[in-house]
C-alpha cells in the first residue's frame, strides 16, 4: 500500500528537496564514509590536479595583470568529505613553491551546508596545517538563499562587492542536487512540469534516505504563461528551446543560476567557475528527453543543465569552455565570466592540457577498464598506470593481490618503483575513518618485497582495529625478526599464538627465537 500526496508541486518547491536537505544535515560525513555518497569520481588525484592546474594559471592571469596583493579566493560548494580540498591544497601549493614566481595569494574556503560535515574538516590532521598558514577556511553556506559568506577560522564575513579579485567557484556533483524547475517543450510552447508524490505506507516511521529511496513521481502538464513573460529572467533562454527543442523535459537550474549571480555580487571583477556533473551543455542533447528519474544514493540527484548555465553566463560576456568531445561519466567545464575573458590565456591553456586533451573523464573510463583485465597487466603496466593517477589510493587497492603475484619474478628497480610508489600515495592519503584497508595493502607489498623497516610503519597503523589479525601479527613479527629486534619479535609471536595457536609458521619462529637466547 502506498500514501499519494494529490497535491501537485512545482518541481522545484516539492518535499523531495526539503528531504534532500535533511539527509545531508542529518548523515553529514557519513554520507561519503559509509559509501552511499559516490565522491571518488570527483575526488581523486587526477581531478584535483587538473583543477590545481587551472588555478595555477588563473593565479598567473591575474598576477600578468598586475594584480598581485589582494587574495584570491577560492569557494568550494558542497566539498563534502573534505578529500578533493585537501588534494588541490596539496597539488595548487606544491606548483607554487617549484614555480618561485611572483603570484598573488589565495584562500581557499570550503563550505557545506551541514555544520557536521564543517566540524569534521576542522579537526581534521589532514586539513588542520593548511588552515594554520591562513590558505584554508571553512564556511557554512546555503545554496538556495544565502548571500553573504562568513570565514569561521579567520572570523571574517565577505559580502556584496567586498572582493577586489575575481572570485573562483569550485562545484563537483553540486549543480545536479539543487531545485530544479521542469519544463515541457512542444510544438515552440513551454508548459510546467509538476510534480505529485507517492510515498509508501508508513513513510514517517522510514530513515529521509530510505523516504527518497522510495518515493515515487507522477507528473502534470499545464501552461505557464509566466515562461512567456518578457519580464521573466531566462526568456531569452527559452526562446532558444522553443525553437529548437521539441518533445522534450528540460530541468531549468533557475536556483543554481541565481546562487551564482549572488556569489557574483561579491567580487568587484566577477568569477571563474570550475564544474564537473553529469550533464551537457549541447543542446542537442537535450532533445526528446523523458521525464527525469531520481537518481538515488542515500541522497539524490538529477542531471546538470549545463546548456541553460553557459548560455546565460555567455549571454552577460562570459565564455564557457566544455570539451570537444562527448563525455562519458564527468562534464567538466570552465567559465570565466570575467570582463575579459579571452585575457585568461593561461587557464584556457591549462583547460586545453588537463582536460580537453586528456583528462579526468578519460582517466575514470581507463581505470573502470582495467578493474576488468588486471589479472592481464605486468607491473611495469600498473606501475605506469600508478604514476598517471597520481599515486591514487583508490587505483592502488584494486591492483594490490595483482601486485602480490607479480613480486617474486619482480626485478629490483620495479620494487624500488613500487617502494617508491607507496610513499608518494600514503603523502597524499586523507582518512575519513577507521580504515586501515591502505595501511594494510602497503604493509603487505613492503613485506612481501622483504622491505621490513619500511613495513613496520604501515601494519602499526592497521593496529589497534587488526590487533586480533594473526597473519598481520605474524608479519610484524617476521619483520622484527628480521631487523634484530628479537623482544619485539617474541612479543608479536605471542600475539600470533593468542590468537592462532596451531599457527604454524608462528610456533616455528617462537622455537627459533628461543632457541636464540
Amino acid at each position: 500500500m502506498t500514501h499519494t500526496e494529490n497535491k501537485m508541486y512545482r518541481f522545484s518547491e516539492a518535499p523531495i528537496w526539503e528531504l534532500q536537505r535533511a539527509y545531508y544535515e542529518e548523515q553529514g560525513i557519513t554520507a561519503w564514509q559509509s559509501g552511499d555518497v559516490p565522491q571518488y569520481i570527483t575526488s581523486n588525484r587526477v581531478m584535483a590536479i587538473s583543477y590545481a592546474e587551472m588555478l595555477f594559471g588563473f593565479l598567473q592571469d591575474r598576477a600578468r595583470m598586475g594584480q598581485l596583493t589582494a587574495n584570491v579566493t577560492i569557494l568550494e560548494l558542497g566539498a563534502g568529505s573534505g578529500q578533493f580540498a585537501f588534494y588541490v591544497l596539496q597539488e595548487l601549493t606544491k606548483l607554487i613553491q617549484m614555480a618561485s614566481i611572483q603570484l598573488p595569494p589565495f584562500r581557499y574556503v570550503m563550505s557545506d551546508l551541514a555544520e557536521k560535515n564543517i566540524a569534521f574538516w576542522r579537526q581534521h590532521t589532514c586539513l588542520t596545517p593548511f588552515a594554520e598558514q591562513g590558505l584554508l577556511d571553512f564556511a557554512k553556506f546555503d545554496a538556495v538563499e544565502d548571500r553573504d559568506i562568513y570565514l569561521q577560522h579567520a572570523g571574517e564575513r565577505i559580502r556584496s562587492g567586498d572582493l577586489a579579485q575575481p572570485l573562483v567557484i569550485l562545484a563537483n556533483y553540486f549543480f545536479d542536487s539543487l531545485p530544479q524547475e521542469l519544463i515541457y517543450v512542444e510544438d515552440k510552447q513551454v508548459y510546467d512540469c509538476r510534480i505529485s508524490l507517492q510515498f509508501p505506507e508508513g513513510a514517517d516511521e522510514l530513515s529521509v534516505s530510505q523516504q527518497l529511496k522510495e518515493v515515487v513521481g507522477s507528473y502534470h502538464y499545464q501552461r505557464e504563461h509566466m515562461y512567456d513573460d518578457k519580464s521573466y529572467p531566462y526568456r531569452e533562454l527559452l526562446d532558444v528551446y522553443r525553437q529548437h527543442i521539441s518533445d522534450s523535459h528540460i530541468l531549468l537550474p533557475e536556483v543554481s543560476l541565481a546562487c551564482l549571480q549572488r556569489l557574483k555580487d561579491l567580487s568587484q571583477e566577477g568569477f571563474l567557475l570550475l564544474t564537473a556533473d553529469k550533464g551537457d551543455h549541447r543542446l542537442e542533447s537535450w532533445e526528446y528527453n523523458e521525464p527525469p528519474k531520481l537518481i538515488h544514493h542515500g541522497s539524490i540527484s538529477l542531471t546538470a543543465n549545463y546548456h541553460a548555465i553557459s548560455y546565460v553566463c555567455e549571454a552577460h560576456g562570459a565564455q564557457a569552455l566544455f570539451t570537444k568531445h562527448p563525455y562519458t561519466y564527468l562534464n567538466i567545464g570552465c567559465m570565466l565570466n570575467l570582463s575579459e575573458p579571452n585575457e585568461y590565456g593561461l587557464t584556457r591553456l591549462a583547460y586545453d592540457r588537463f582536460v580537453e586533451r586528456f583528462g579526468p573523464d578519460d582517466f575514470f573510463n581507463l581505470k573502470e577498464a582495467l578493474d576488468f583485465q588486471l589479472e592481464q597487466k605486468t607491473m611495469p603496466q600498473l606501475l605506469a598506470l600508478w604514476r598517471l593517477s597520481g599515486y591514487d589510493t583508490q587505483f592502488l587497492l584494486p591492483s594490490t593481490k595483482r601486485l602480490i603475484d607479480l613480486i617474486p619474478d619482480g626485478k629490483d628497480h620495479e620494487w624500488i618503483a613500487l617502494q617508491q610508489g607507496i610513499g608518494h600515495m600514503w603523502a597524499h592519503y586523507y582518512p575519513m575513518d577507521g580504515n586501515t584497508d591502505v595501511a594494510l595493502a602497503c604493509g603487505i607489498l613492503l613485506y612481501q618485497m622483504d622491505m621490513y623497516q619500511d613495513a613496520i610503519p604501515y601494519f602499526e597503523r592497521t593496529q589497534p582495529k587488526l590487533a586480533n589479525d594473526a597473519t598481520v601479527l605474524y608479519e610484524m613479527a617476521v619483520c622484527y625478526y628480521e631487523l634484530g629486534q628479537d623482544d619485539a619479535a617474541k612479543r608479536y609471536v605471542d600475539l600470533t599464538l593468542s590468537q592462532s595457536p596451531e599457527h604454524e609458521e608462528a610456533i616455528a619462529l617462537q622455537e627459533l627465537l628461543i632457541s636464540l637466547r
